[in-house]
């Protein structure tokens, strides 16, 4: 895609899942990536990409949510990589409750998924600034979009980031930065097998009764959410901000 190469990208929660596949996405299109994760062994992730792709991927063990830990890595990212050029903020923390969900519960999700991606955020601008411009993509879902049963944490906090995303792309424009939510449908990852074990649910029966929600009958792969991500990243959606993209296979067409 046009403009990736020899883009410094910053991936928050890239070492597995989702944001792994990001990171292998943007890695190959050319970019320098920097994967920052809580993963005891995402090295090894950063590592992997970088030998398949031939371009430097640089790995950073971090809780989003530790302002100080967030601060540091973006005083390294500036020293080694001089500037951020994209960022996106994946990382995310997977409660499931609904009424019952304890303070305890409301710290511990939105600690991560709100606070810390504007953490991230935050200390990351200065660096698009020095940069002249950028783009920032946040992993909203259709969570952000309807309501589901025992989901309320969880969604309260998407709902969050595409108002983030909107709020965001209005105060950065001025520095030619732009800021979009991209918002998949269900995506088969190690998080979907957990959250359907945190509920007590059997995972190939949840798959099958999720995959018949979609329009086309399936969950999605991650590297179909990794090209939409790369693409609004990329040059050839420089006319968009402030928007919510939407790779979930038809799910809210219904």
């Amino acid at each position: 895609m046009r403009g990736l190469k020899g883009k410094v990208a910053v991936v928050t929660g890239g070492a597995q899942g989702l944001g792994h596949a990001v990171a292998q996405r943007l890695s190959e299109e050319g970019c320098n990536v920097w994967i920052l994760d809580l993963k005891q062994d995402g090295e090894k992730a950063a590592i992997a990409i970088q030998s398949e792709s031939g371009n430097p991927v640089y790995f950073a063990r971090i809780d989003i949510s530790n302002e100080s830990q967030v601060e540091k890595v973006f005083l390294k990212i500036g020293e080694l990589s001089g500037r951020v050029d994209i960022l996106v903020n994946n990382a995310a923390h997977f409660i499931f409750k609904g009424i019952e969900a304890t303070p305890q519960d409301w710290k511990s999700i939105l600690d991560v998924n709100i606070i810390g991606t504007s953490l991230v955020t935050q200390h990351c601008v200065p660096l698009m600034k020095k940069a002249g411009a950028g783009a920032i993509i946040n992993l909203s879902s259709v969570s952000g979009f309807i309501g589901q049963s025992s989901f309320a944490t969880y969604n309260a906090t998407k709902f969050a980031i595409r108002g983030l995303t909107k709020c965001w792309a209005i105060d950065l424009s001025p520095y030619r930065i732009r800021v979009n939510s991209v918002c998949p449908g269900y995506i088969r990852t190690e998080a979907f097998d957990n959250s359907c074990i945190q509920l007590g649910l059997d995972i190939e029966e949840e798959n099958t009764r999720i995959s018949k929600l979609h329009i086309l009958g399936r969950q999605g792969h991650p590297e179909e959410v990794a090209g939409t991500v790369a693409f609004m990243a990329s040059d050839d959606a420089s006319f968009i901000t402030g928007e919510d993209l939407m790779v979930d296979g038809g799910y809210l067409a219904k």
